[in-house]
């Protein structure tokens, strides 16, 4: 019999325990009116070749989400910027027709820094899952170098839609305080002792699962580095193995969920609606329990890349799951060594 406390037990409670609601219709709310906006005005104007950047810029409305508002602004400013570099980054990717393994070396650098933001910024959710999911996706719509800026220009607007979302408080009168130099977080993180330590485990993760993934061939390799992004994004060891078999079991359930909506064959129209409703679930779930949030994230994510893929469905779930699922045993493998590593190397230093 296992004892109550072990790792099997552990492993169960969090998978099906909640934690409190901690307001999170109000967070939800943002990220819906940052999401649905941007998506329903291209729709609008028949520009859906332009979702995905305004997707990735989007993102900074999840960023923040406990924060008072002052504190959110500087953190959502700083992702906003990584996210719209990260656009930036895979559209010419895109434009260029790169190789694959050139890719895989483009998600390790953009790990790496996205990494040393978060860790300058405080970003909650912390590391470099998303900047990464926007280099991966936005390297995969063959867009040319006459449409890079347009990309970048949509993200960056989106950003700032989502920034004003998150901020109109922060407009209300409050004490002076002393204001320091933009960079200085930055400044902070480079003389840090275990800065340069984290940044290097989350770029060995990301770049090790994305090139499994091209060494085996796979279709959507960068899904991969996300499934390595999200293992590696946590404060521990322990945090991290089970956020990696939340990712698992919640990507798993997700591509069925998303299977059959896409089996739907919705028309773009339908699936900008489902991807708002997929998204305000999700952040009303993602605090509480991260397994049940990816069964709405993961669908989610997949309408969204087939707003801009001619993918086969089937192609689209079959790849989603094999790459997280690869680049979760990647991840987990790397941070378990990497631990066991170093606690040996500073228990032979003592």
């Amino acid at each position: 019999m296992p004892s109550s406390d072990s790792p099997l037990r552990r492993s169960w409670r969090s998978l099906t325990e909640f934690a409190p609601h901690g307001h999170a219709h109000w967070i939800a709310l943002r990220a819906g009116v940052s999401f649905g906006v941007p998506l329903l005005l291209l729709w609008a104007i028949d520009r859906l070749d332009l979702a995905l950047p305004a997707t990735f810029g989007a993102f900074t409305a999840l960023y923040g989400r406990a924060n008072a508002y002052r504190s959110r602004a500087a953190m959502q400013t700083s992702a906003a910027m990584v996210l719209v570099a990260a656009v930036a980054l895979g559209t010419t990717l895109a434009a260029a027709e790169v190789g694959p393994w050139v890719l895989a070396l483009a998600l390790t650098a953009a790990a790496a820094l996205a990494t040393l933001a978060s860790i300058a910024w405080s970003w909650h959710p912390p590391g470099a899952l998303f900047p990464v999911f926007a280099v991966g996706a936005t390297s995969s719509t063959g867009a040319a170098a006459s449409e890079v800026l347009p990309h970048v220009a949509v993200a960056a607007a989106t950003a700032v839609l989502a920034l004003v979302v998150g901020t109109l408080g922060a407009l209300t009168p409050s004490r002076r305080r002393p204001r320091s130099a933009w960079d200085a977080p930055l400044h902070r993180a480079l003389h840090g002792p275990c800065t340069l330590e984290e940044v290097a485990r989350v770029a060995l993760v990301v770049g090790a699962a994305g090139a499994f993934a091209v060494a085996l061939d796979l279709g959507h390799a960068y899904w991969a580095a996300v499934g390595g992004a999200a293992v590696a994004s946590g404060p521990s060891t322990g945090h991290q193995v089970l956020r990696g078999l939340h990712r698992a079991v919640g990507t798993t359930v997700g591509v069925v969920v998303a299977g059959g909506l896409l089996a739907l064959e919705p028309n773009p129209l339908a699936t900008i609606l489902v991807v708002i409703v997929l998204q305000v679930i999700a952040e009303l779930l993602v605090g509480r329990n991260y397994a049940v949030a990816l069964v709405a994230i993961t669908p989610c994510a997949l309408l969204m890349v087939s707003l801009g893929s001619d993918a086969p469905a089937s192609t689209l779930v079959f790849d989603r799951v094999v790459d997280t699922v690869l680049g979760v045993l990647v991840g987990l493998a790397i941070v378990l060594g990497w631990d066991r590593w170093f606690t040996a190397r500073r228990r032979g230093s003592r």
